[in-house]
């Protein structure tokens, strides 16, 4: 990796340094997976012959009742185990929601990549934007990208490393932002999205063990979010500019991939400037359609029991299709309008393009699905959690150091287990009767759990979207790997658990209203 021409290095340099040496000695990512799949599977054997078992109240997903279950160790050797695997391969992956979120973003994505859309925009926006802002406001939308679920990881990541390339910034360093933006902060948003309906029905229903008339909204966090998402944005880019940019360097473009295209520097020209004039005019129009599907109080994507459109409703639940159909409609015109792609044969040809180059990816999605699904079954990482969360139940510590004990128990088990919705599913019925017990409002409990969530999921291997965030670091820099991406993304970890949780502390501490 290049490295500063001149000035010497930080012992926090040398340390990340070391970090990324370590870190790509590993194997390849199919093989780490594989590796891990072994383990899951003795581990569970040795585990279930001593019956390891926990028993908690928790949230019944279908009814919203709390109810007492417990949970043990699932062994996959025996004729159950065996059975399960041998009959779960392709379920397994046709099951992991990530692959086909990822090819159906990438239809869209790889016709406004190759019309020549893409690196338009991006120039736009270089053009547009002061150089000093163009890292706060690419971590502001990074953040807000979470409003679109998983599509932000394939859609904001790769474009905050070209936007670096474009103005001769490091790539990597771009690629790294967009990942901290995306990923660490991904339970924040300035607006109300799918994944609060869900975390708030959780909250009222452990709620209502302690009091069954207490109940908050689905803005109860909406001013605590809103600060955070601001206060994030300053946090990553400062940690971008400081840390992360000087110590990678001056970029080589020697080290990019073979076919990567380095040379962003050409300004818009008369043909782009009508390309994206074209792709104004594609998107006005798609705006007007949804705008007909949304608007009236008949939509169609709006719910069609209580007509909301922003929450629970078709609209948001099926926010991948409108997002694919931009980057289509626009990418599209914007080749029509530029002469780069004007017939149907064309586009689909850029649409077999995009996807034939994730063929390393789907096979590591593959492998993966394999082992989140054993590590499922196993429900090796379910006991942990509970066992974890049963010590901290029991410390006989004050209100604000116990939610801070949850932020760190959160943040331990999201390397395991990384579902926002699957952990808050165990800990709601611990947490929220406990600290309400203590004068803790459930919107407190709440927001702990957004601040514990989130971060951890820029250095899991367990997050799907990991290891194609290597994919896309090895365009610019063939020799990249786990430790490369392990050592961009710690300094965005450490600090944002540190002044988040700090954050929070201090709102708490203030009695701040965390929402409407």
């Amino acid at each position: 990796m290049p490295t500063a021409d001149a000035a010497p290095k930080t012992a926090m340099q040398r340390f990340l340094d070391g970090v990324e040496k370590v870190g790509n000695m590993v194997p390849h990512p199919v093989v780490i997976f594989l590796i891990l799949i072994a383990i899951v599977i003795v581990l569970s054997a040795v585990l279930g012959m001593f019956d390891a078992a926990v028993t908690f109240d928790r949230i019944n997903p279908d009814t919203h009742q709390i109810e007492i279950a417990s949970t043990e160790i699932r062994s996959l050797l025996n004729t159950d185990g065996i059975r399960f695997m041998y009959e779960s391969l392709v379920p397994n992956f046709m099951a992991f929601t990530a692959v086909g979120l990822m090819i159906a973003a990438m239809i869209g994505a790889g016709v406004a990549e190759e019309s020549g859309l893409v690196t338009a925009l991006i120039h736009k926006l270089v053009i547009v934007s002061p150089h000093w802002a163009l890292t706060y406001i690419l971590a502001f939308v990074g953040i807000l990208a979470s409003i679109a679920a998983d599509a932000g990881y394939l859609v904001l990541i790769p474009l905050a490393g070209i936007a670096y390339l474009a103005v001769g910034r490091h790539p990597l360093a771009g690629l790294a932002l967009g990942f901290a933006a995306v990923a660490a902060a991904f339970t924040v948003n300035m607006l109300i999205k799918p994944l609060d309906t869900v975390l708030v029905e959780f909250t009222n229903d452990a709620a209502a063990l302690v009091d069954p008339t207490r109940s908050i909204g689905l803005a109860s966090n909406l001013w605590f979010s809103i600060a955070s998402v601001l206060f994030l944005t300053v946090i990553i880019a400062f940690i971008s500019d400081r840390i992360i940019e000087p110590r990678l360097g001056t970029y080589n473009p020697k080290s990019a991939s073979e076919g990567t295209t380095t040379d962003q520097s050409a300004m818009l020209g008369e043909q782009e400037s009508r390309g994206l004039r074209f792709a104004g005019f594609g998107l006005l129009g798609l705006i007007v359609v949804f705008g007909l599907l949304t608007i009236p109080s008949w939509g169609p994507l709006r719910n069609p029991d209580t007509g909301e459109l922003i929450g629970n409703s078709p609209f948001m639940s099926g926010l991948i299709t409108l997002i694919v159909l931009m980057f289509l409609v626009t990418g599209w015109a914007y080749g029509i309008g530029a002469g780069t792609l004007r017939t149907l044969t064309e586009v689909i040809g850029a649409i077999e393009k995009s996807i034939k180059n994730m063929g390393g990816t789907i096979f590591l999605f593959f492998v993966l699905s394999q082992f989140v699904a054993y590590f499922t079954y196993t429900n090796i990482g379910t006991v942990m959690a509970l066992s974890l969360s049963g010590v901290l139940q029991a410390a006989n510590i004050g209100a604000l150091p116990l939610l801070i004990g949850f932020i760190i128990v959160v943040a331990i088990i999201d390397l395991l287990l990384t579902g926002a919705i699957a952990k808050w599913a165990i800990f709601a019925p611990v947490f929220v009767p406990l600290l309400m017990q203590l004068g803790v409002e459930p919107e407190a409990v709440l927001a702990a759990y957004r601040v514990g969530d989130s971060p951890m999921n820029a250095i899991t291997p367990l997050n799907a979207y990991f290891a194609l965030v290597v994919g896309f670091a090895q365009k610019y820099d063939k020799s990249a790997g786990v430790g490369t991406i392990v050592s961009l993304m710690l300094p965005f970890v450490v600090w944002i658990y540190v002044l988040w949780t700090a954050l929070f502390a201090v709102w708490k501490m203030l009695g701040l209203p965390w929402g409407l």
